[in-house]
């Protein structure tokens, strides 16, 4: 009897747990050991610096990433659109990661870019990649062969079951050609736990209000479009990964933690204070802008892989004008 007894008494227990569980992962919709977004505030999008050779600035690589860390980003967002990826080696890529890592050694979380068209060369390089110092990767959608919206939800489940870390989607559809709507995100954010944000990029304010209001918890939305950053997070994103932020993170960053405090007046004076250079970032091209801004605070040279170029002469006095100007 005293057998029997205990087995009921687990049997209760087990049943008790299990209905807790249950209970616990229908409130939450995303599952008690859910993943949670650690990528918030201000990262900047980093360059590959190049010197006039043509080979990676390895010198003002370490140079650019100790000043980011100094200057109050909080995190890194490496071998992203602005990197020039398309444009780097295996072995640049893997060199450019190991460099960044050892000078940031820890300090802020660091999130790498690890996407593409062909679904299974992605999850290949996820399961055979050094991932080492790495806290995140960032996927951008398939470009060129333009998927479905159903397409796309099992591109990103596929990529998400294959990642040893957590993932932040990248929604740029002047870049890929085709935009990821809301609902898509939304069902991807609650149907894999380890896709913890996206990088909105779509230049729709309402696509990403439509987000914040459906997301469930845990899963946040980072601005991906410098303009709209400072609309965007006094909409409820949690930050911005950013251009501009290479050349300015303790402006952009101060700009998001105001507005994180409710203090969106000083956080306006900041974002009109960046309204012209906004535009003229990306008239010549993304990243020829923020290199020749960087160039001008002697940071890196002025040097980008064909087929892109400096931008313009006239383009780079402007906004060599507003740095000089600039009192935030």
């Amino acid at each position: 009897m005293e057998n029997v007894g205990k087995s009921v008494t687990f049997a209760c227990g087990l049943i008790f747990f299990r209905t807790v569980f249950s209970l616990f992962e229908a409130l939450s919709g995303r599952g008690l050991f859910m993943t949670r977004n650690i990528f918030k505030g201000m990262a900047p999008a980093m360059v590959t610096p190049f010197g006039d050779d043509g080979t990676v600035d390895y010198e003002a690589l370490r140079r650019l990433t100790e000043f980011q860390l100094s200057e109050g980003a909080d995190f890194l967002c490496i071998l992203c659109t602005t990197s020039e990826t398309p444009c780097l080696t295996f072995e640049e890529k893997a060199e450019i990661k190991r460099t960044i890592v050892d000078v940031n050694k820890g300090r802020v979380p660091v999130l790498m870019g690890c996407g593409g068209n062909n679904t299974r060369a992605v999850v290949e390089e996820l399961l055979s990649g050094d991932f080492r110092g790495i806290d995140g990767i960032l996927s951008v959608c398939p470009y060129y062969n333009k998927p479905s919206q159903e397409g796309l939800y099992q591109h990103f489940k596929t990529i998400a079951k294959a990642s040893p870390l957590p993932m932040v989607l990248y929604n740029v559809p002047g870049r890929t050609g085709v935009n990821m709507s809301a609902e898509t995100t939304v069902r991807l954010a609650t149907d894999c736990e380890n896709i913890v944000a996206i990088k909105e990029a779509a230049g729709k304010l309402e696509q990403a209000d439509d987000i914040i209001k459906h997301k469930p918890e845990g899963f946040d939305v980072l601005s991906g479009d410098d303009a709209l950053t400072f609309p965007m997070v006094a909409g409820g994103a949690a930050g911005a990964i950013s251009v501009i932020g290479n050349a300015l993170p303790r402006q952009v960053s101060r700009m998001i933690r105001y507005e994180f405090k409710g203090e969106y007046e000083p956080a306006r004076r900041i974002h009109h204070a960046f309204t012209e250079l906004y535009s003229l970032l990306f008239v010549d091209g993304n990243p020829a802008g923020v290199k020749a801004l960087l160039s001008e605070m002697g940071m890196i040279k002025n040097n980008l892989r064909l087929p892109l170029v400096p931008t313009r002469i006239t383009t780079r006095e402007k906004m060599a004008g507003i740095l000089k100007r600039l009192t935030v």
